[in-house]
């Protein structure tokens, strides 16, 4: 993994070996940090929606292995 600064952004280049799961929680942890940071401000309404977005998506991903198992 490399990460740049170039201005005012990060560059993050990952190689193609890493679980496309693994990058879209870290891009949604990276989301919620940017969200939460102060930079901007954020109506708790458009916090809550992003994590009810995110379970959603990470019980659709599991529900079948926890259910099952």
């Amino acid at each position: 993994m490399i990460i740049e600064k170039r201005n005012n952004e990060f560059i993050i280049r990952i190689p193609d070996t890493v679980d496309t799961e693994e990058i879209q929680d870290f891009v949604d942890y990276i989301r919620y940090k940017e969200l939460t940071s102060g930079a901007y401000r954020v109506d708790q309404a458009i916090v809550d929606q992003l994590a009810e977005e995110i379970n959603l998506n990470w019980w659709k991903e599991n529900r079948t292995r926890l259910l099952n198992d």
